[in-house]
Formats: structure tokens, sequence, C-alpha cells
């Protein structure tokens, strides 16, 4: 672990071992530029604590892209709980309420929320010992990020669809959905609306043939994922799906989808663009969950002016799209220079004697 952190260039980490449940917590606080850190808690077995820590750090930075991208005065952070096997019941609730006071030990420097294996009702049980959390309150009530976040990925496909095709019409666009889960369920939903013809992937496979029977769509086995032919590929399950093996059997014209970290490496997205696919930077098209939580948590907007701020990640990343292309790069370069530049100016603000 001591070599991760000196080789990282976030600002913090905050590791504890819990007894109890015999996991680890890793909170990962990478860039506080534009505010105290908050992101999401992710529950998950790991090979290693180390594999832990990588996780937690790499989603950090992602997170301090993501808030930069969406124009919100916060910082990027991440949580982990790095837990021994699936914990159910007391023993569940007793490490997401030790893991809340740890938080709150922290007194505002992080805030979580729901991620991969958590969900806003274990955000309840965090709030029961911290008030740096959101999607969940001391009195049970919830807020489920995943339709928000699923608007965000809708309105990107549109933009890259736009992009490649000339129109954001998705009638008749044929988008393969890896991972039904809490995003990829509205997600297929809303394209289905749209008129998209949907290919549903999942690991439980009675989850993705109730999704495909629900949208008229069709069930592609997890094996066939990367090889089946479809304008888009909407990975919506864990990260790092695209790699060195998997990009050359890309049958798709565009990869847009709401997993986290889902380049394996920074490299991987120069081989998507050598191919021609273009590639939605997932911190910015999977943002609409974490728009959406804080601005709910305040109540500050209305759900209408809500979703209307989400949808507004089409023209975003239409005009990513445009500066990559005139640049002949990968949006992932034109995205980065787009954080980069609002990090700059805050840090000119901040320190401008610096």
């Amino acid at each position: 672990m001591q070599k991760l952190i000196e080789a990282w260039s976030g600002e913090a980490v905050v590791a504890r071992y819990d007894r109890a449940a015999q996991a680890w917590m890793f909170i990962a606080i990478h860039d506080t530029t534009l505010g105290a850190a908050m992101g999401g808690c992710r529950m998950k077995v790991y090979g290693s604590p180390e594999d832990a820590l990588r996780d937690a750090m790499r989603l950090a930075e992602g997170m301090t892209c993501k808030w930069a991208t969406v124009g919100f005065d916060l910082g990027g952070g991440k949580s982990v709980l790095a837990v021994p096997r699936r914990l159910e019941g007391a023993e569940r609730e007793g490490l997401l309420r030790r893991f809340g006071r740890l938080i709150d030990s922290l007194r505002g420097a992080y805030a979580c929320g729901p991620d991969l294996g958590t969900t806003p009702e274990d955000m309840a049980v965090i709030a029961q010992e911290t008030a740096h959390v959101h999607g969940g309150t001391r009195q049970g009530e919830t807020a489920d990020p995943g339709p928000y976040t699923a608007l965000g990925v809708w309105a990107g496909i549109r933009a890259a669809v736009r992009h490649t095709f000339g129109s954001n019409e998705l009638t008749g666009r044929s988008v393969l959905i890896e991972g039904v889960g809490d995003v990829g369920r509205p997600l297929a939903r809303l394209l289905h609306d749209s008129g998209a013809r949907i290919l549903v992937s999942d690991i439980e496979a009675e989850r993705a043939g109730a999704m495909a029977s629900e949208v008229g769509g069709e069930v592609v086995a997890a094996q066939d994922v990367y090889n089946t032919p479809c304008d888009v590929y909407a990975p919506c399950a864990v990260g790092a799906t695209l790699n060195a093996e998997t990009i050359p059997a890309l049958r798709c014209r565009i990869v847009a989808g709401s997993a986290n970290n889902q380049l394996s490496r920074p490299e991987d997205a120069e081989q998507l663009y050598a191919r021609g696919i273009l590639y939605a930077p997932d911190y910015v098209i999977n943002a609409g969950g974490a728009t959406a939580l804080p601005l709910l948590g305040r109540g500050e907007q209305t759900e209408a002016q809500i979703r209307d701020r989400i949808a507004g990640f089409e023209r975003a990343l239409e005009e990513i799209f445009s500066e990559a292309a005139a640049g002949n790069e990968s949006p992932l370069h034109a995205a980065a220079r787009r954080v980069e530049r609002v990090l700059e100016a805050r840090r000119r603000e901040r320190w401008p004697e610096r």
C-alpha cells in the first residue's frame, strides 16, 4: 500500500481495518480545489487490500473530473469497503455504522453517497452516524441516483449518435446495454421509448431476460458482448471492460455507458480512436446521479430543473466531441482539458499569488 500512496497524485488517504467485519475501509481524497470531497461508497470483495485502495484512488480522481465537468463546487473523493464476502443483516449494518463514524470524524472533509454494491438504504444507515452523506436520511428517506444517471447516459448517447451519424434520432439505432441493474434498467426504458433497438446482457440471465421482454429486446450472452454488432455499446456494470483484449473485438461505432473507469488504462482511449470508435468519457456521461443527489439534498431545485440540468449533458458532450474532432484526437483529451480549465480558474481565484 505504501507504494500506491507514494505514487498517487491525490491529497489524502484514510484507511482503517474493521476487525468485527474483517473489512478494510478506504477513503481517497483526490483534489479539493473546488470544495470538500464527495463521492460514492463502493462495497465489494477484492483480491487484496491493495486492489481496493487502487480502486478508491482511481474512482476519486474520476470524481474530481466529474465535479469539474458538471460545474459543482465539490472535490473528488471516493470510498471503498473491501469486504471478505457479501454482508447482510446486522453484520452489514454494523460495518456501515462504524464507517459512518469514520466519515464523521473527518468533519466534512468527505461526504459519501451510494455506488456499486451499496444502496440508498445503506446510506440511510450511515446517516444514523453522520450528516455527511447523500441518498439517505436519518428518517429512512432515500433517493435513488440510478434513474438520474440513466438520464445523463441517454442524453450522452444522443450526443454521440448525432456526432457519428448526423442526427440524434435514436429510432432504429441498436444499443447493447451490459448490466441491467439500477442504471441499466431505466436506461433501457428511456432508449426503448426513444425508438432504439435494445440488446441486453447481464451476469444474471433471469434479469437480462426480464428486461429484454419488457422492452422487446434481445438477450446477448456475456461472452458475446464485445463481438456483437451494434451502434452503441453501453457498459453499465463493472469498469475496465475496455482493454487491449476487448477493444479489437468490438463491433460498435460508439461506447457510451454509465460504468466508472471503463478504460483499463488511459491509453485504451487511443486504441478506440484508432479503430474509429467514438468514446464518451465516463466521468462526463455518468454524472447524472452525482448531479442529482446534492441538489435533492439541498432542496434548491425542482425535479424538472434537475432533469433539465442533466439533459444538458448532451450539449456538453457535443462540445467535447467537436473539440476532439478538430484536434484529430480522442474525446478523452478534450474532456481532460475542460476539467483542467475549470480547476486552473479556481486555483487562480483561491491562490492568486501562487
